[in-house]
């Protein structure tokens, strides 16, 4: 074959899906095969077909369990995949939560989706894979400790480093031998920050030929990013929520995010910091997520805090459904910890469909919030939005704290590649936004040449030589358009548009000027034909 060949086949010029495909002599392995997020246009990629073929990958090395890293290894099987998955013990209980729970919501989703595509007349659709199927991934599985080489295929070992961002979550060294040549690779996969709760500083090797870096925070500089900022960001957040017919809604991840929430919001109540709050977790998966927690406790920086917020007489944990739809009936100021992180599904729809229009509700957002979903459009102050299509004015207070992110910003990031250095040939920046990377490129020089740094587009291919790496022409079409991802799409801009619709026929003061407008619009879509 020759050289090793990379393709990038996710979280290129955007955060989510991420996947990067190794080909090599000794067979074809994938790093991560995540789930796409964020605009339609994106999520769509998670129903159509791989760019590769699934029964021709010989095997998976996962850097850690968060869904836009794992989400598509039960899709992965289901196509043809039978390989060995590594991880680490630790992200391997976790996709034994994740990857079933984001198989029931598929499956949920789906359902109630071909029941209104059956009013409209519109064909039913498949979930994108099953609970069995991700039952059969789960058994892939092989656990890998930190710090040790294991063979992957004939000629490729790695060894994976902690990379301080979730429970079990790895940077990912690879060493490729062919032609009697060596080639060292390293995946930083998500780095974690200085600050984290509950895990060490990222670590890596030194000198290797090729890095590939996340750049979800490159754009940012956190100041005063400590564990007492953290928590006195939080304090003030709680106590300007507090209502007495009130909520704080928390979107968050089901997995490290609510774990985290629930140690600070436990040591603020013992502290006196905060009165006793009923805390609702609503999510069967942080549940579930949080005994997994509890069972590496040991392994954690911060888990006997965390196991002592466990004890407080103020949480609560939803299991059945019916559990969580009392929740819509509580009185008195509560604080509902629901997944997803990013508002895209799950629970936390649900909790925002009966509290958004309320001004006694908050919604407090902890973690990066991707280009077209729910979240960010919240964080960018939408007066209004479309919920399983449904229309909610926003009146609740949208709030955010950066600080409970689990990534790196833009000054750590830099240094963790400078600590990575000497590097022979180039770096690749990936899983961030255009902006985010474009400002961590420009923190580097000094530290990578800057015809060094190259940013791919999705699908990109290039061959790994002994001189640099070469750019290869694309066998096919782009999936998606390079300037389209990570940008809002057509999708995002109808539902605008049915609310701005809304609410320009709910301002016309009468019936007469609403049917002039509601003909007006209709000869909008109804153009006359030109002569």
């Amino acid at each position: 074959m020759g050289n090793p060949k990379l393709t990038f086949n996710g979280a290129a010029r955007g955060v989510t899906g991420s996947c990067f495909r190794l080909q090599t002599d000794g067979g074809d392995i994938l790093i991560d095969c995540g789930l796409f997020q964020g605009p339609k246009t994106e999520k769509e990629l998670n129903y159509r077909p791989f760019p590769f073929a699934a029964r021709k990958i010989a095997a998976v090395i996962l850097s850690h369990a968060h869904i836009d890293h794992s989400g598509l290894l039960p899709k992965l099987v289901r196509d043809g995949f039978s390989g060995p998955i590594h991880a680490t013990a630790a992200t391997a209980d976790l996709c034994g939560v994740m990857l079933p729970d984001s198989a029931h919501i598929q499956e949920f989703e789906v359902e109630h989706l071909n029941r209104r595509n059956a009013e409209r007349r519109l064909a039913p659709v498949e979930p994108i894979y099953t609970a069995a199927d991700a039952r059969a991934c789960i058994a892939l599985f092989r656990p890998q400790p930190y710090d040790v080489w294991f063979p992957v295929v004939p000629g490729v070992q790695a060894r994976l480093w902690n990379a301080g961002h979730l429970l079990g979550s790895a940077s990912i060294e690879l060493e490729v031998v062919q032609d009697g040549q060596a080639c060292r690779l390293l995946f930083s996969a998500d780095i974690g920050p200085d600050y984290k709760l509950m895990h060490p500083d990222p670590e890596g090797p030194q000198g290797v030929d090729y890095l590939i870096c996340e750049s979800t925070y490159g754009d940012t500089d956190r100041t005063d990013a400590t564990p007492e900022r953290r928590r006195a960001l939080l304090r003030d957040e709680v106590r300007a929520a507090m209502h007495p017919d009130g909520v704080l809604l928390i979107p968050s991840f089901a997995v490290e995010r609510a774990q985290e929430l629930i140690s600070d919001l436990g040591r603020l109540m013992a502290e006196g910091e905060l009165p006793r709050i009923p805390i609702h977790v609503d999510s069967p998966m942080a549940t579930a997520a949080t005994k997994v927690f509890a069972k590496h406790a040991a392994a954690l920086e911060g888990g006997p805090q965390f196991l002592a917020g466990l004890q407080s007489h103020s949480l609560h944990f939803t299991e059945t459904v019916e559990q969580s739809m009392a929740l819509d009936r509580l009185h008195g100021f509560h604080i509902v910890i629901a997944a997803s992180g990013m508002c895209e599904a799950g629970r936390i729809r649900h909790r925002l469909k009966n509290w958004l229009w309320r001004d006694t509700a908050t919604v407090l957002l902890v973690g990066f919030q991707a280009v077209g979903t729910l979240g960010r459009i919240l964080q960018d102050g939408a007066t209004s939005v479309r919920i399983q299509g449904q229309d909610f004015a926003v009146r609740a207070r949208i709030r955010s704290i950066d600080l409970y992110s689990g990534h790196a910003d833009g000054p750590e990031l830099a240094d963790w590649i400078r600590a990575r250095l000497p590097l022979t040939h180039q770096l690749f920046l990936v899983h961030g936004e255009a902006a985010a990377m474009a400002a961590l490129a420009a923190r580097l020089p000094g530290v990578v040449a800057a015809q060094d740094v190259l940013i791919p587009d999705l699908d990109a291919a290039y061959e790994l030589t002994a001189r640099g790496a070469l750019q290869l022409p694309q066998a096919r079409a782009p999936r998606i358009e390079p300037e389209r991802v990570a940008r809002m799409d057509w999708h995002n801009d109808v539902s605008r548009l049915m609310l701005d619709i809304n609410d320009a026929l709910a301002a016309v003061p009468d019936e007469k000027s609403r049917g002039v407008l509601i003909r007006r619009l209709r000869g909008a879509l109804n153009p006359a034909p030109q002569p």
